[in-house]
């Protein structure tokens, strides 16, 4: 049965403060409904208003009703829009929708959702600035949403400032803690380690590696691939996709690792799980909590250790050797889209192959007998 053509009304309503405003009012079934449409300063006659209620009576009374409130919004951005992510983003902006945003806004109207509301609303989060930054984003892709289905015509998240600046500098590691750690680690943790510190690369690239990847030829590493919660998908940009250097050094270390771990065939996993088979890499979090910690605690180390704390002891290695901007970033693969840093994106393979090996020349592998974790012995 369709429903009943709405017409709906409007009111001039009366404010404590400020000048009245028009509001439209209608039956959603058996809800009364309504929604501010301006003031009487922005339209000074009711027939004015009346045509800027247009839009909001067409989509009261298209056959499939367009979403009213917020909560309607995000359910249709997440049928629509969350299949086409990967399921670790999908899980992370279904997270901090459930978690964060519908909580305060799912009843708000699409109209009703301000700037200065939804940045006074994040300010108050305890939540890294870095968090606040995605769930602001987040919104904005629900409201951009809403605009190419043509539920709305302006993006209210667009004026909302949030910054991702971190409140502290992450920790990052020294060549003798460095040196500590690795003695303390066995394998695979100890080549995983000493392969993320000389190459930069994130957990993701680290453990998604195969042994095709590494050309000990040419002396390069080609990164096609990422995993995340053991599924695999493609690098998300054009920088990250580029190949790094393999220093001599680092593909000795890779080559005596190849000759003693359990898969080593060209399509294996650099770091495959037994457990698995070896058709899946071991777990970044269980690497983690399981064996590198404990060993930077063995070690001494009092920071925090983390996959990422890796990636930002190489960074800080690679700027403290001498290397220019661009180097630094083309080892790092940022994509910059400041124009000043795009500047430096092309920087030269042999700049970029130098400073990668003073990173491992300053890194020995230390020369101490190893076993697997799993029981192997190895030299």
């Amino acid at each position: 049965m369709s429903r009943r053509y709405q017409e709906g009304c409007l009111y001039r309503e009366r404010r404590n403060a400020g000048p009245d405003v028009w509001v439209f009012r209608w039956r959603d079934g058996t809800v009364n409904r309504k929604e501010k449409v301006g003031t009487v300063d922005e339209f000074a006659t009711k027939s004015a208003a009346m045509r800027a209620c247009e839009q909001i009576r067409a989509n009261i009374n298209r056959d499939t009703r367009s979403p009213r409130t917020f909560g309607e919004l995000a359910s249709h951005y997440a049928e629509h829009e969350l299949p086409t992510k990967t399921p670790y983003t999908g899980e992370v902006y279904a997270g901090y929708l459930k978690t964060w945003i519908l909580p305060k806004w799912a009843s708000s109207l699409l109209s009703d959702v301000k700037a200065v509301a939804v940045e006074s609303w994040l300010s108050g989060l305890s939540l890294a600035p870095g968090t606040k930054a995605k769930i602001r984003n987040l919104m904005h892709a629900v409201y951009n949403h809403a605009m190419r289905w043509e539920f709305a015509y302006t993006n209210p998240i667009t004026l909302v400032r949030q910054s991702a600046k971190r409140t502290r500098v992450p920790d990052v590691l020294t060549t003798l803690e460095i040196g500590s750690l690795l003695v303390e680690l066995e394998n695979p943790w100890r080549t995983a380690v000493y392969v993320a510190l000389t190459t930069g690369l994130r957990v993701s690239e680290l453990l998604a590696l195969k042994w095709a990847d590494f050309d000990f030829v040419a002396g390069e590493i080609q990164l096609s691939r990422g995993i995340v919660r053991q599924h695999v998908g493609e690098m998300k940009t054009e920088a990250s996709r580029k190949p790094i250097p393999l220093d001599d050094r680092l593909a000795s270390v890779l080559l005596t690792w190849r000759g003693s771990c359990p898969y080593n065939q060209d399509g294996d996993f650099l770091f495959g799980s037994p457990g698995k088979g070896g058709t899946q890499p071991y777990w970044p979090t269980a690497g983690m909590e399981d064996h590198v910690r404990p060993a930077a605690k063995r070690a001494g180390i009092q920071k925090r250790v983390g996959w990422h704390t890796l990636r930002h002891s190489f960074g800080t290695l690679v700027k403290s050797q001498g290397a220019d901007v661009a180097t630094t970033q083309a080892l790092l693969r940022h994509a910059n889209v400041s124009i000043t840093m795009d500047r430096y994106v092309q920087a030269v393979t042999p700049a970029k192959r130098e400073a990668q090996s003073r990173i491992v020349k300053s890194l020995p592998f230390p020369n101490v007998p190893m076993r697997l974790t799993t029981g192997v012995a190895t030299v």
